[in-house]
C-alpha cells in the first residue's frame, strides 16, 4: 500500500462520514450486523469479526473463540487477548487482509450491501475515530477531519468495483496471495456471490483481480497532508 505516512482532510458537508452502526451509513461500518458471511460452512456475524480471526491462522481455537461472540465488539476484546500471538507478518499484511475482508462482505451481501455503498454516490468516505486516524480520520473542528482514511478509501474502490460489476451474475472472489491462510484449520476457498450463486456459470465467470498494495479509489476534494509514521498507528490495527 502506498502512501501509508499521508494523512488527508475531509469536509464533514462534501463527505460520507460513519461512526455509529445505528446512524446513517453506519453499515459501512466493519461492527455493522446485517452483514453475515459464511466460509466453507463457518457463520461468521461480521466482517470484524472475521478480519480479527485473521489474526490467528495457526491457532484455529482462538479464531472459534472470536467468530463465536454475540457482538463484534466482545470478539475483538476477545482477539486482544492473543496479540502477542498474532502472526508475524501482521503489520505487512493487514490492509491487505482488511481489502479483502470488505470483499467477502459485498460478495455475500451483494445487493444489500452494493446499495448501500451505491448510495455514497462520488462522495469521500469517511470513518470518524476520536482514536484511530489510520483506518480513519479524527475531528479537528466541528466540520474537518484529517486522517490517512484506510478503511474509507477501500471503501471508495470496492464502491467503484461494485458499480462495474453490479449488473453481473457472476463474482467471483478469491483468496488473497498470503502464506498460512487458513481458517479453523482450512484453507479459505474462492468465493462466490451469495445471492447470485445459483446463477453462476464458469464459462462466463468474471474473476476480480486485486492489486493489493495500491489505492485506485477517489478521494474527492480531500486535502493532503504529510505525517510521520510514526502518527499512523490507529485502535484498529
Amino acid at each position: 500500500m502506498k502512501d501509508r505516512s499521508v494523512k488527508r482532510v475531509y469536509k464533514r458537508d462534501s463527505s460520507i462520514i460513519f461512526r455509529k452502526t445505528h446512524e446513517n451509513f453506519g453499515g459501512l461500518s466493519n461492527m455493522a450486523s446485517g452483514y453475515p458471511i459464511e466460509l466453507s460452512g463457518v457463520y461468521i456475524r461480521t466482517s470484524e469479526a472475521l478480519y480479527q480471526a485473521c489474526r490467528y491462522p495457526h491457532l484455529p481455537d482462538v479464531q472459534r473463540a472470536i467468530i463465536s461472540q454475540n457482538s463484534p465488539m466482545t470478539g475483538k476484546m476477545k482477539s486482544k487477548l492473543y496479540r502477542n500471538n498474532t502472526r508475524e507478518d501482521w503489520e505487512n499484511i493487514r490492509v491487505q487482509i482488511m481489502k479483502w475482508c470488505l470483499r467477502v462482505k459485498l460478495a455475500q451481501n451483494w445487493i444489500k450491501f452494493g446499495t448501500l455503498l451505491e448510495s455514497t454516490l462520488e462522495y469521500p468516505i469517511v470513518e470518524e475515530s476520536h482514536k484511530d486516524d489510520f483506518w480513519g480520520a479524527k475531528p479537528i473542528d466541528e466540520n474537518e477531519l484529517v486522517g490517512i482514511n484506510v478503511l474509507g478509501r477501500l471503501l471508495m474502490e470496492l464502491r467503484e468495483e461494485y458499480l462495474k460489476f453490479k449488473n453481473t451474475h457472476d463474482y467471483v472472489l478469491k483468496a488473497p496471495s498470503i502464506d498460512n491462510f487458513y481458517l479453523l484449520g482450512s484453507k479459505v476457498e474462492t468465493i462466490y456471490s451469495k445471492e447470485n450463486e445459483h446463477e453462476y456459470n464458469r464459462n462466463h465467470k468474471i474473476e476480480i483481480c486485486f492489486q493489493m498494495n495500491t489505492f485506485h479509489g477517489k478521494v474527492g476534494e480531500s486535502k493532503r497532508v504529510t505525517s510521520s509514521p510514526s502518527s499512523t498507528s490507529g485502535s484498529m490495527s
